[in-house]
């Protein structure tokens, strides 16, 4: 290989690190939204996979059945951090573009 073609990959593979760095955080600045129980529980995350806020609707919060609140939460937070992940993706697709990588490699 050389020298030239070795220097030019080491290049656009630079290239595409900060670039995967600059998506990552443009992702952080976007936001999903899911709930669950019909709205009962409403999570916020960001494209980190950061959950940002959790709202519990109060008529939900029953001492007498806590596993029901526990499994709202547990599958609002789910469908948010989905959501993120769906919004890397995308973006890293975006960026992977025409680059004539197999897919499911990203």
């Amino acid at each position: 290989m050389s020298k030239n073609l070795l220097n030019n990959l080491m290049k656009q593979a630079q290239q595409m690190q900060e670039r995967v760095k600059q998506l990552q955080e443009e992702a952080a600045g976007k936001t999903v939204e899911a709930s669950s129980g019909g709205g009962m529980v409403t999570v916020v995350a960001n494209g980190r996979q950061e959950v940002l806020s959790i709202k519990i609707d109060p008529s939900v919060v029953d001492p007498a059945d806590i596993e029901m609140l526990q499994d709202l939460i547990s599958a609002a937070v789910n469908e948010a951090l989905r959501k993120a992940q769906e919004i890397m993706k995308d973006e890293m697709s975006r960026l992977t573009a025409g680059m004539g990588l197999p897919p499911g490699l990203i």
